[in-house]
């Protein structure tokens, strides 16, 4: 933790805290007898945005950062917590940090929803490797030419293999996919993005899950003012270089990963033309 006073007084180190809310609420109760007016940075992580709102709910200025957005100098090497610490308060008082945009709760549990099914769907992509390798190992093959169909796997399930461990794998993964969709599907219809998850799937190919997975990950569309503030929080613009010439080059893919691959998957069935009457 690092502390930047208003001015252009030195930043200072403040060492580090503790981990539990305690900690942190005996440090501010300090900190704001001494500095009334607090603001707070802090980098975006695998914790999520419980500090960001047990601090707000005590009245305290808070921003989360994403570490991408965070300003560095050419050629610097050397990176550890206090240095961070230090970078980042002296960007948050200079005004060079812009916070991400920060779910509420009912949004970050519908994300965490899709996120978990998202999962579920590799570890069954992985787990289908993992049986065709092992039928290709016993010269099991399979008589026609399209797999994972409804006929494929009922046959999948009448073979009789040396070991039902793959088998087993496969079958745990595959209902835990059917499961979370399921899941989904009724968190949907008392979500206040439910009307708007159903007026996406009007647009070909969009399904109820991709409609939710991508609100749950765009949020509060109104935040964005036009559709390129949109794409690029996906990362879908393209990258600039210029010079003597204006060039674009591939996107960007800095942005939310989840939103850009479920739009990118939408995007093939949406661009086809329509089925006729």
């Amino acid at each position: 933790m690092a502390l930047a006073p208003a001015g252009r007084e030195e930043v200072r180190p403040y060492g580090a805290i503790g981990g539990d809310l305690e900690a942190v609420d005996k440090l501010f109760r300090r900190l704001k007898a001494e500095h009334p007016r607090l603001a707070v940075a802090y980098e975006a992580g695998p914790c999520g945005y419980g500090l960001y709102r047990h601090l707000k709910g005590r009245g305290i200025d808070c921003s989360v950062v994403a570490p991408s957005m965070i300003p560095r100098r050419p050629g610097e090497r050397i990176k550890n917590d206090r240095r961070d610490a230090i970078k980042l308060a002296r960007s948050h008082r200079a005004g060079d940090l812009r916070a991400v945009y920060v779910p509420g709760p009912e949004d970050e549990a519908m994300r965490d929803l899709t996120r978990a099914r998202e999962d579920a769907v590799i570890a069954s992509k992985r787990a289908r490797q993992q049986v065709g390798a092992l039928l290709l190992r016993q010269n099991i093959r399979y008589p026609k030419d399209k797999k994972w169909t409804v006929g494929h796997k009922a046959w999948i399930s009448r073979l009789k293999m040396p070991t039902p461990v793959q088998q087993i794998v496969f079958q745990e993964y595959m209902s835990a996919v059917e499961r979370l969709t399921e899941e989904l599907r009724q968190a949907t219809t008392t979500w206040r993005m439910a009307s708007v998850v159903e007026a996406l799937q009007a647009i070909r190919g969009v399904s109820l899950v991709a409609g939710a997975s991508i609100m749950a990950e765009l949020g509060d569309e109104t935040r964005f003012d036009n559709p390129r503030q949109l794409m690029a929080f996906a990362g879908l613009v393209p990258s600039q270089h210029t010079g003597a010439h204006r060039r674009l080059g591939s996107i960007t893919k800095t942005g939310n990963s989840h939103a850009r691959r479920m739009l990118v998957e939408q995007e093939r069935p949406t661009s086809m033309s329509s089925r006729p009457a």
